[in-house]
């Protein structure tokens, strides 16, 4: 199969994206499939499901495991997110491991090394945030990844900014096999609409509050029901204290109304439809302990490619 009159051979493959926490993997992934399936903050463990995402292009088709970071679990959602970060791992036929270049070596990214061998499978490294440093401070810190793995690439770049991001998408349909689509070309993310919706409530979520609030909520849409000229959604926002029920809901109401108010535009552009939104906030302790939560989450029995 060739893309357009080239006559180079079409390579198709899935591509795993794994590292620690707060990398910038999500922003990656959005950047390489040009348009946002992945929520993106400055809070560590944001994403906390497997996202599977399509990228195009006439020599090939590059299938992306967006995955959570792989850290120390503290709960059993934690768990189930490195979880699914590991066995994704096993899942690619090939795995782009993302580090922060500002970030010294340590104990987590030879932790993550460890699995990589175990796996067996080719990896390309990603140095990420090259616009954070000077350019005089990579090298070193490609020396020392370099003495960890023997790597198929390794690539500097900036999600951020794209810097080098073309050249990492080339080299990674590259080391692909060759072969046929695996998606259709208009084809996005397995993914439900109910899914992002939940993630971009919780996105705003992220945004607006500090502290511990970002790791004890989690949402779960309710209902999600498409009417003549509106889609009627209502999502429950967990949290685990009557306490932080109090900061989520805000002053008089203050802080669930600019959250709802920010989701429903993001989600009629999603949607490109008319939203209403309605969000409610329920304490339930050890909600991210409770597998039925987690389940209807969709932090559990996530379904393996």
């Amino acid at each position: 199969m060739t893309g357009g009159t080239d006559t180079s051979p079409f390579h198709s493959g899935f591509v795993s994206v794994i590292g620690r926490p707060n990398v910038g993997k999500s922003t990656l992934v959005n950047r390489l499939v040009g348009q946002k399936v992945a929520i993106v903050s400055d809070k560590p463990q944001t994403t906390r499901n497997r996202i599977l995402a399509v990228v195009n292009r006439p020599r090939g088709q590059i299938v992306l495991l967006d995955t959570p970071g792989i850290h120390k679990p503290m709960h059993r959602m934690n768990q189930k997110m490195v979880d699914t970060a590991v066995r994704s791992i096993g899942q690619g036929d090939l795995v782009l491991w993302l580090v922060d270049v500002g970030e010294a070596l340590g104990t987590g990214d030879r932790h993550v090394r460890d699995l990589l061998k175990s796996a067996g499978r080719p990896v390309v490294l990603g140095i990420n945030k090259i616009d954070t440093v000077p350019k005089m401070k990579i090298l070193p810190v490609i020396d020392a990844f370099q003495g960890l793995l023997d790597f198929a690439e390794v690539v500097p770049l900036s999600a951020l900014t794209g810097d080098n991001v073309e050249r990492l998408t080339e080299l990674l349909l590259t080391h692909l096999p060759e072969g046929e689509r695996l998606y259709p070309e208009d084809f996005l993310t397995d993914l439900p609409e109910r899914f992002f919706v939940a993630e971009m409530v919780r996105e705003r979520l992220l945004t607006h509050t500090r502290e511990e609030i970002p790791y004890v909520t989690g949402v779960l849409v309710e209902s999600f029901k498409e009417e003549a000229e509106l889609v009627r959604i209502h999502a429950t926002i967990y949290v685990e204290r009557e306490s932080q029920k109090a900061i989520v809901i805000g002053k008089g109401g203050s802080m669930l109304k600019t959250v709802g108010t920010e989701a429903r535009r993001q989600i009629e552009d999603f949607l490109g439809a008319k939203v209403f939104l309605g969000l409610f906030v329920k304490v339930r302790e050890g909600w991210r302990e409770d597998p039925r939560v987690l389940a209807e989450m969709g932090l559990a029995n996530q379904r393996e490619e």
